[in-house]
């Protein structure tokens, strides 16, 4: 590690998960000697605030990593796609929050308290690459019982905030809901039957975001639908999961868009080639790095996005064995999908790598 620190640049720094990325840092005390904050000519001219000085916003172009050593993207996969190899060309290491590369066999996919030592691959394309958000959280969560007992298949259901789709989504939620709980007049002692005459007009409430309405709905569909009848996003776990924890694992998943602002929640359910139990599982989980444990039902206590937001630990609850199975288990993991998801294991990246490899 270098004692004077690090040139860093954030692409897309102005993005939801960029503001996210210089919030880590200052908040980790990363070693940054100079900060490059980039983005799309829209964006170039505003400031951003970090470490109590405000830094303008540069146009990313070709020739803005000369000196710079590490990069965080987060500005979106073509953007990634163009980016990435010119800044690696330059000297810099990239940390790429991006689809674009994860599946590149040449490109390390890391979530360190999994495979930090997948990180020493980067040198192959000077590309690291970050994971899906819902990814991230479900294997730092089965990381300690597959290696207790070997993890054969994971069935896993999402509950994934609109956030996951950026401000946009979040601005369409709110509209929605507004327009909604304002035009729908029924109190507890009209019929049921009031009730849906007045939900009726929004059924085919105009979208930009995404094709039908969010407000108040469930959306079973992530991403674009692939020729299996998967959706990309339920691929991603299914080809990323085997990538960072064991390829020898049988995944398959759903992945719904639920309406709310920050925070996946998932039904996550495990069969094991070795018996655990429920009490083992969570002592394992309680002692894991990145992991907290929340499980008391008879006190209410269970993950909830609530309790996620802004926390860096991924949450683990309702555990319980499957009675269906001999060797199964159940719970609930929710993580801050913008913190854990995104920001916080890009830099956690980034700090293994500058102890470790730099």
């Amino acid at each position: 590690m270098r004692t004077d620190g690090y040139k860093v640049a954030v692409v897309g720094a102005t993005g939801a998960v960029g503001n996210m990325m210089l919030n880590v840092l200052e908040k980790r005390d990363f070693p940054v000697r100079e900060i490059v904050l980039l983005a799309s000519g829209r964006s170039a001219g505003r400031s951003l605030a970090f470490k109590g000085k405000e830094y303008p916003v540069q146009e990313l172009t070709e020739s803005s990593f000369a000196g710079v050593e590490i990069g965080l993207f987060s500005a979106g996969g073509s953007i990634s796609a163009k980016f990435a190899p010119i800044a690696a060309e330059a000297g810099c290491v990239v940390i790429d929050n991006t689809a674009h590369f994860r599946m590149d066999p040449d490109v390390p996919l890391v979530v360190p308290e999994v495979n930090a030592e997948a990180i020493a691959g980067y040198t192959t394309k000077n590309i690291i690459a970050n994971p899906n958000c819902s990814t991230i959280q479900m294997v730092v969560a089965l990381k300690p019982l597959h290696d207790a007992a070997t993890i054969k298949r994971i069935v896993v259901s999402t509950y994934q905030s609109v956030s996951g789709t950026g401000k946009e989504a979040i601005e369409e939620m709110l509209v929605q809901s507004r327009e909604m709980s304002t035009s729908i007049q029924w109190t507890r002692d009209d019929g049921v039957d009031k009730l849906w005459a007045g939900l009726a007009p929004f059924r085919t409430m105009s979208t930009e975001v995404y094709p039908h309405r969010i407000a108040f709905e469930c959306l079973p569909h992530i991403d674009v639908f692939l020729e299996n009848g998967y959706t990309k996003e339920e691929m991603k776990m299914v080809w990323e999961t085997g990538k960072i924890l064991d390829p020898a694992i049988k995944v398959t998943a759903t992945t719904v868009r639920v309406p709310t602002f920050f925070g996946h929640s998932e039904a996550v359910n495990i069969e094991t080639e070795r018996k655990l139990t429920a009490v083992r599982a969570r002592e394992l989980l309680s002692n894991a790095p990145g992991v907290k444990v929340l499980d008391d039902p008879k006190k209410f206590e269970y993950p909830l996005t609530a309790l996620a937001g802004g926390e860096y630990d991924t949450l683990v609850g309702r555990i319980r064995e499957d009675e269906s199975i001999a060797n199964g288990l159940n719970m609930w993991v929710v993580s801050d999908n913008i913190l854990k998801g995104a920001a916080l294991n890009a830099v956690q990246i980034a700090e293994v790598l500058i102890e470790k490899y730099l």
